[in-house]
């Protein structure tokens, strides 16, 4: 998917609906250069109500988003949709600090407790795509990146239960590419997002078995 001018896209796209028309409409952020060379564009909250936007300030014109590519903070715009109704509205984005990365993990690890994997625990180390979580008859994946997790994400991750016989789950602050849904649910894989609160939400079928038939 390409963005104006020519710059591709990165973020998944999200479904926006106006709350002065009630209208719905497909959105995805666009991206823009970090002086890296990577493509960066702000993380979207998915299902997220978004806002109209009144009088402007400097506040509201700009996000902080951190390049996955470098890890360099910079101030980009925010994120906003013309509805035909008139109204302008400013798109929800998800801040992923260092601090919030944290929480996906604690909430990932709490979660699976939660459904019956007492004994997961956090890998040693973290990698680019995120981190790892282990227990018995489960491999997880906690996706930490600005991006939405690809159709690779999501096959490793399927490949590594397989090989050891385990129940897999995949959580991800940015969501998923259209691909790596359309590929969890052929090999079964559960995928679950982290809310705005910092809960995890199922988003497709895998997944909601999985929190109904607790191990």
């Amino acid at each position: 998917m390409v963005g104006g001018r020519g710059v591709p896209t990165v973020g998944e796209s999200v479904l926006v609906r106006c709350p002065d028309c009630g209208h719905s409409h497909r959105f995805t952020a666009p991206a823009y250069p970090c002086p890296c060379g990577s493509a960066v564009s702000a993380p979207l909250v998915t299902d997220a109500p978004a806002t109209v936007a009144g009088r402007r300030s400097w506040d509201e014109e700009w996000v902080s988003v951190d390049c996955s590519g470098c890890g360099r903070r910079d101030h980009w715009p925010q994120p906003e949709l013309g509805c035909p109704c008139g109204a302008l509205l400013r798109v929800p984005v998800r801040p992923v600090t260092a601090a919030a990365k944290g929480d996906a993990v604690h909430a990932a690890v709490l979660y699976l407790r939660g459904i019956g994997f007492r004994d997961v625990v956090r890998s040693d180390g973290e990698q680019a795509a995120g981190v790892d979580l282990r227990g018995p008859g489960l491999v997880a994946q906690v996706g930490l990146g600005t991006r939405p997790a690809d159709i690779r994400a999501v096959e490793c991750l399927w490949l590594n239960a397989l090989s050891e016989s385990a129940v897999s789950a995949f959580f991800s602050l940015a969501g998923y590419a259209d691909e790596a849904r359309e590929r969890a649910d052929t090999l079964g894989v559960p995928l679950f997002v982290l809310d705005p609160a910092g809960a995890p939400r199922p988003v497709n079928g895998p997944a909601d078995d999985l929190s109904r038939s607790p191990a």
